[in-house]
């Protein structure tokens, strides 16, 4: 399957997606990133391809997938005047249902446009999967600078486990109120708290997976309720605690048709935003495939503490 791009201003792309690329593709990331948002940016560079939303916006939840070239393509060669990178923004639906058809691509100066071309023993099929304009020189810059930003890691990440077992949890939350409260601790917990004048309901997470900043927590605060130890530990400075929108929680949590192993939740310093990165381990080990990434920043309605 050929994926031949060729733009103006001297940029050209030709690639063949793998049967493992499509799979990917296909199977599982193209339905997470469209559960994101309908367009995103598609941005090729020397060694990899990225998938990007919202970095240029700043509005509602930045998604970012990305893979090494090897992962997806095989036969990759990219050239442009702006350091062999290339950016447009594409709808995902639409190059969702031409990756299931298996394509090859190519576009034209007038009116880009991805045409996959799939051939059989006797026939061919052929799609065409409109696309923006190429990004200039400073638009290409600013992605980068901005996805350079992304990629920026909490001072403390908690792994959980069990995805379902929060996705059932956020389910129920949702018909309760419009904003969630999420404390991280340097202790392993992660706490979960949505209050209206009516009710409050709250699930906390506990003995975590810590990666980065840890701490002990004190023998004093076993035997205080949930809500009493996350604050404790806030007031202490051993974690922090952010308000997140319960749709933008539940919609990051649509990752998992990427099917990850694990997740990791953080909140960046100053309580700037909410992160979760999504951890895919190499099939039949339990070692990160660092290959791929995905990973997700939620906005922040409150300042933090």
């Amino acid at each position: 399957m050929y994926f031949l791009l060729v733009l103006d201003r001297g940029m050209k792309f030709k690639a063949f997606l793998t049967e493992n690329g499509v799979n990917l593709l296909e199977k599982r990331f193209l339905p997470a990133l469209d559960k994101m948002g309908k367009v995103c940016h598609l941005f090729l560079t020397r060694e990899k391809a990225y998938f990007l939303h919202n970095l240029l916006s700043g509005e509602g939840i930045q998604c970012v997938a990305q893979f090494h070239r090897e992962t997806l393509f095989d036969d990759y060669r990219i050239s442009s005047q702006n350091e062999d990178c290339i950016a447009f923004a594409i709808d995902i639906s639409l190059l969702q249902r031409a990756v299931r058809s298996s394509v090859s691509i190519c576009s034209e100066i007038a009116m880009p446009f991805l045409t996959f071309e799939t051939k059989g023993y006797k026939s061919a099929v052929i799609q065409d999967v409109p696309i923006s304009k190429p990004l200039s020189r400073a638009q290409v810059l600013e992605l980068q600078t901005a996805l350079d930003m992304a990629q920026d890691l909490p001072p403390t990440l908690v792994q959980v486990p069990d995805l379902n077992q929060l996705q059932n949890f956020v389910d129920r939350m949702k018909h309760v109120g419009d904003l969630l409260n999420v404390s991280i601790c340097k202790y392993g917990d992660l706490h979960l708290q949505i209050s209206t004048s009516l009710i409050t309901l709250g699930a906390e997470f506990r003995k975590l997976l810590v990666i980065g900043e840890k701490a002990v927590a004190p023998s004093e605060d076993r035997n205080l309720s949930a809500q009493t130890r996350s604050e404790r530990a806030i007031s202490r400075g051993d974690a922090q605690s952010v308000q997140v929108s319960v749709k933008h929680f539940s919609k990051s949590l649509q990752c998992h048709l990427a099917k990850p192993d694990c997740a990791f939740y953080g909140i960046a310093p100053r309580g700037a935003c909410l992160t979760v990165i999504f951890q895919f381990f190499i099939p039949g080990t339990h070692q990160t495939d660092k290959s791929i990434s995905l990973h997700c920043r939620l906005p922040v309605l409150d300042p933090g503490t």
